[in-house]
């Protein structure tokens, strides 16, 4: 018989509350909310760091993907750890989801199922052209340039006519180790914010309005963006549930960061599947609706 039901997982950071740290409290916090929503389903549950060496995986039914928000710093070996773990028991959201995700190459696949996204040209590994070169090719004048696999927005620098010579040392660098990304500068972003909407197993809870601070285009609070509570509208709550419904397979839990695009269109800029913040303190029905669609599907 198993041990446990699920295991929130963590990273080794989070592990323990914080009296002096907010951050680290907020991220304690949450996943005890949903520790307390799935006790509340009759689950058995603990909390875990992934890399935690002294646990059998196959002593529980499934692991739940929290806040292990350092594997894309140490890809190689959460990879390698995800391709065993998943072998020893179930994964939410599944091996084959998170796969997908972690590569934002998924956007294509999104456009070609009629979800509209940003606008997005990939520069693969080994590329030889210069940040310039690409530019005059693209004939964009204000982008931004990302990793295909980051998150905390690394590496995330905004480029302009006047800044764009000093960036070309460093992409030649990131470019001969991994896939980057040129987006055209979103300007209703900056004006306007981004909105994220949680949907679970195609159910929508909740959103957020996440806004940049004066002076800068990141969100991510790791830049001192804000987060506030939103209502979405019916058009953008379909827009997001449907861009869950194009994914390789329906997740139990989806962010879905969507703004308004330089044509005044609705679009994705990226769909959060592995690991997302999803805000289960702004709302206090939502780790009881997550809890309740873990507790079905594990029957």
């Amino acid at each position: 018989m198993k041990t446990f039901d699920i295991v929130i997982l963590t990273d080794n950071r989070y592990l323990e509350d914080s009296e002096t740290n907010t951050y680290k409290h907020n991220v304690f916090y949450e996943d005890f909310l949903v520790q307390e929503a799935l006790k509340a389903e009759n689950l058995k549950v603990t909390r875990l760091a992934w890399d935690d060496l002294n646990f059998n995986w196959s002593d529980t039914k499934a692991v739940l993907f929290r806040t292990t928000w350092d594997y894309f710093d140490r890809f190689s070996e959460f990879s390698k750890w995800l391709a065993m773990v998943s072998t020893k028991t179930r994964l939410l959201n599944s091996e084959k989801i998170i796969r997908w995700n972690i590569d934002k190459h998924y956007l294509l696949e999104l456009k070609a199922k009629g979800i509209h996204v940003a606008k997005s040209f990939f520069i693969e590994t080994g590329t030889q052209s210069t940040l310039t070169e690409l530019h005059q090719q693209l004939n964009w004048q204000e982008t931004v340039l990302k990793p295909c696999v980051s998150g905390a927005g690394r590496h995330t620098y905004r480029l302009t006519p006047h800044n764009i010579a000093e960036h070309e040392a460093i992409f030649t660098e990131l470019i001969q180790q991994e896939s980057m990304m040129l987006q055209p500068f979103q300007h209703n972003i900056v004006t306007q914010g981004e909105m994220s909407l949680i949907v679970f197993n195609g159910e929508y809870s909740h959103a957020v309005l996440k806004q940049a601070k004066a002076g800068d285009f990141r969100v991510q609070d790791d830049f001192g963006g804000s987060v506030i509570p939103y209502a979405p509208t019916e058009t953008e709550i379909a827009f997001a549930i449907n861009a869950t419904k194009a994914c390789p397979e329906l997740p139990i839990y989806a962010r879905v960061d969507i703004f308004t695009d330089n044509t005044n269109q609705l679009a994705v800029s990226e769909l959060e599947l592995i690991e997302p913040e999803l805000w289960f303190r702004n709302d206090s029905k939502a780790a009881k609706i997550l809890a309740k669609h873990i507790s079905l599907c594990l029957k």
